[in-house]
């Protein structure tokens, strides 16, 4: 008696499925077929970003090696290229070597540059701090220590990664500018910081010192 149950429980799911076959079938096929065609064109989306990232790569760092070898004006023809319409990543790094590029040459211009960096909020808070440091050490021999603090003020806020070199060229500026408190202060905050890294504390301990010798008194 149990096998006629089983039979007739068989035979009604089998006519419950080919009915719902029947309703959805071609549904279920083009659902299938869908998903197939998004794999497919996910990975082919994949492949192409991979290859565009490698192509890019290997531009960035040809221009590099041009920069480097002193071909400059095809170092910047490529870093343009790729800042303009490169991979996302290295439109980033190119926009920040374009930058340092600029730095040899023309000041207002890798200023510029660099506070463009700074104000577009697509790069990552790392790059666009970088750009800060390196816009502060383009004018710490020229601006006052006031405009050098305005500028590098943001990378002084607690657990900044670049703090501990922001207060390292506020120091050195200080130190030049003749206000050894001031100096003082930025350097020992250095010293202290136990997150700074252990040769920055190093050349902050040795200027310290400097810094507590007082200025040099001219011979008598």
């Amino acid at each position: 008696m149990a096998d006629i149950f089983r039979e007739v429980e068989e035979d009604v799911r089998r006519d419950r499925a080919l009915a719902f076959w029947k309703k959805y079938g071609n549904v279920l096929i083009a659902l299938a077929l869908l998903a197939v065609a998004g794999t497919a064109a996910w990975r082919g989306w994949v492949y192409w970003q991979t290859k565009q990232s490698e192509a890019a790569g290997a531009r960035y760092e040809q221009a590099i090696e041009d920069s480097k070898a002193g071909r400059s004006e095809e170092a910047d023809k490529e870093l343009q290229a790729l800042a303009s319409g490169g991979a996302r990543g290295y439109e980033q790094l190119s926009r920040l070597r374009l930058a340092a590029e600029l730095g040899k040459s023309d000041l207002q211009a890798a200023l510029k540059a660099y506070d463009g960096i700074v104000a577009d909020t697509g790069f990552p808070t790392l790059m666009r701090d970088i750009a800060r440091l390196r816009a502060g050490m383009l004018v710490a021999d020229i601006a006052p220590l006031a405009e050098l603090k305005t500028r590098l003020d943001p990378l002084l806020a607690p657990g900044s990664a670049l703090g501990a070199n922001a207060r390292e060229l506020l120091g050195l500026a200080a130190l030049k500018a003749g206000d050894y408190e001031a100096a003082g202060k930025w350097l020992d905050e250095i010293i202290t910081d136990q997150a700074a890294p252990a040769s920055l504390r190093q050349r902050a301990d040795l200027l310290l010192a400097i810094v507590r010798a007082g200025p040099v008194k001219p011979a008598s």
